[in-house]
């Protein structure tokens, strides 16, 4: 397991502003680029010759084209064959990625910008060949998953119409993590008692030896689902640890440490009871605290969850769901994008979505809820 995680993200951030930086000031001074732009097409012989944008120098257009809108620059593309080139230029989209992605609110194993994007310094000559930032952009960004969805065959009506029509069992997740605890907005206590966004459908019948139960939900008034809710401690010794403002003992764990070469390893793996839960589950629910003010040992949080998801304790195929949670709206976030990095969900072999959570108000919950049953689903019918 690579160490630093906190550090990659910080440096993701500063590499990300950076390059804002050095691109805003590259197109502000009008200057000259390193490696001339590839010839553009003239204009058709029946347009009565440029227009006084195109007459500009190519980074003057870049640095007008850079206060449009992304979904502005493509519709300029559709105008004629000069723009369609002029657009697909891997500076301009390279800006609009490293601008954009801070405020996306979603992010998943099929679109998580690489990280070396970000980390490398922009070459054209070399970037040309290796990237095309178009394309990672609308690959990445949310509004460009959702067309992608959307264009897809509409097949889910007739398969959930199918599936209504055979009984089967409440999919299961387990839904663990230090969003859980350390948020001051309890985010299970908002789901229990907001009927309007998820509905209770059936509370639990048993616990699993003090450490969580589970509670049956109403997604969209018709299908339902089971979330077993996990904690690290029991609940007076969570209160005790707030009030004294101190680390309560994650008891979900314990921790093996062994010798690689020279250094000192450490491994965790869950408790029996624990491991039945992962065993029998569908999928989990992992809640981060993404909260910015607060400080974050994501080297122990990656070594926890990866024990939670270990492949041997079920299919190794089992979707994972991360809410990156704050407590309100009024706190200031860690983008998902770099929250994702730092949990290195990149290197993940089983599908998984970062959604933007509100504990106060449930903001986002739906979204990833909808993509988990969805995953679930696909799951089953294969």
């Amino acid at each position: 397991m690579a160490a630093g995680a906190e550090q990659r993200g910080a440096g993701l951030e500063a590499a990300v502003r950076g390059g804002l930086r050095v691109l805003r000031e590259r197109w502000m001074r009008g200057s000259q680029r390193g490696s001339a732009p590839a010839p553009l097409p003239a204009a058709s012989d029946g347009a009565e010759g440029e227009s006084g944008l195109q007459a500009l120098p190519i980074d003057v257009q870049l640095s007008i084209m850079s206060f449009l809108s992304p979904q502005d620059v493509c519709r300029l593309g559709s105008t004629s064959c000069y723009w369609r080139a002029a657009v697909q230029d891997p500076l301009l989209w390279r800006y609009f990625l490293l601008r954009d992605l801070p405020s996306w609110t979603s992010v998943d194993w099929k679109s998580l910008p690489d990280e070396e994007i970000f980390n490398k310094a922009f070459s054209e000559d070399s970037d040309n060949a290796l990237y095309d930032y178009m394309a990672v952009y609308k690959r990445s960004c949310p509004q460009g998953r959702r067309s992608w969805k959307s264009s897809r065959p509409r097949y889910g009506a007739v398969t959930s119409f199918l599936q209504s029509l055979v009984t089967q069992a409440e999919p299961r997740f387990a839904m663990f993590g230090p969003g859980l605890e350390e948020l001051d907005n309890s985010l299970v206590q908002k789901m229990m008692t907001c009927p309007e966004i998820l509905l209770v459908a059936g509370l639990p019948h048993r616990q699993i030896h003090g450490i969580g139960s589970g509670v049956s939900f109403q997604f969209n008034n018709n299908q339902k689902f089971n979330i077993v809710t996990l904690y690290s401690t029991t609940s007076v010794e969570r209160r005790r640890a707030r009030e004294e403002q101190a680390v309560a003992v994650n008891k979900m764990f314990y921790q093996e440490n062994s010798t690689v070469g020279n250094q000192q390893a450490t491994h965790y793996s869950v408790i029996a009871q624990v491991k039945k839960v992962c065993e029998v589950v569908d999928g989990f629910i992992y809640v981060a605290n993404a909260e910015a003010h607060r400080e974050h040992d994501r080297q122990e949080e990656v070594a926890r969850f990866l024990a939670m998801i270990d492949p041997a304790l079920g299919p190794p195929n089992r979707p994972l769901l991360v809410l990156s949670c704050v407590s309100h709206v009024g706190v200031r976030r860690i983008p998902c994008v770099y929250v994702a990095h730092q949990l290195q969900l990149n290197l993940l072999h089983q599908p998984w979505m970062m959604q933007d959570t509100v504990a106060a108000t449930l903001d986002g919950l739906l979204n990833g809820i909808e993509w988990l049953l969805e995953e679930t689903s696909c799951k089953s019918a294969q």
